[in-house]
């Protein structure tokens, strides 16, 4: 009778989440996750993504361009919506040298009703958007990026038919005030693509809000 207990008493504490072994394979299967996604010097997958304007977008549409300015971003994230003007300014910037900025929301509306499409439409002109603001509807480019916050940053250069990983992380420094800022990291990635010079800082860690994942 006393083993038939403890035996219950284990089953219980393991659906609870509460066995060891459990804990440890959640564990692994988290860390795992964690190391998805591209690192430096990896060839980025194209993708095709819906716009604000209904079009579908990928980055072989942009035939003149030398590389991008991939952010996750989104609506309802206070960070995201701190930096918005600096990703407006960064497309204005670096389209015409040939790295535009394209942005892609990996948010769930069910998770997240601030994040759902006719959002994004109403955020893009109200803020006067420059560039492509795709949704990630079946959220399966983020992942294959690697990108775990809003905003989360790729910088691609074009090889070829290659997109390759330059740069990952954060925009600058200081998300709070951008007259704060002393580290430019996106800009001095970018600067140093077009002056064919090497990367200094090529990966920061991404500050901001949590990717919301379909439940």
């Amino acid at each position: 009778m006393k083993n038939l207990k403890a035996l219950i008493m284990l089953t219980v504490l393991c659906f609870s989440s509460a066995c060891p072994a459990q804990k440890s394979q959640n564990t692994e299967i988290q860390n795992s996750t964690e190391k998805r996604g591209y690192q430096i010097g990896d060839a980025a997958t194209d993708f095709r993504l819906k716009n604000i304007d209904g079009s579908m977008v990928s980055l072989s549409d942009f035939s003149d361009a030398k590389g991008f300015i991939v952010i996750f971003t989104c609506n309802h994230c206070p960070y995201a919506k701190k930096y918005e003007e600096r990703i407006i300014e960064l497309d204005k910037k670096f389209k015409e040298m040939g790295y535009p900025v394209v942005a892609i929301n990996p948010n769930d509306p069910k998770v997240q009703p601030e994040d759902s499409y006719q959002k994004m439409i109403e955020r893009a002109r109200e803020k006067g958007f420059t560039f492509p603001y795709l949704v990630d509807e079946k959220q399966e480019i983020f992942p294959q990026y690697g990108a775990t916050k809003t905003p989360h940053v790729f910088v691609l250069q074009k090889d070829g038919e290659r997109n390759v990983v330059k740069y990952i992380g954060a925009i600058d420094n200081n998300y709070e005030n951008p007259a704060d800022v002393s580290e430019r990291y996106v800009q001095d990635a970018v600067n140093a693509l077009v002056n064919g010079q090497e990367i200094k800082t090529a990966k920061t860690v991404a500050i901001g809000c949590s990717i919301k994942i379909k439940k």
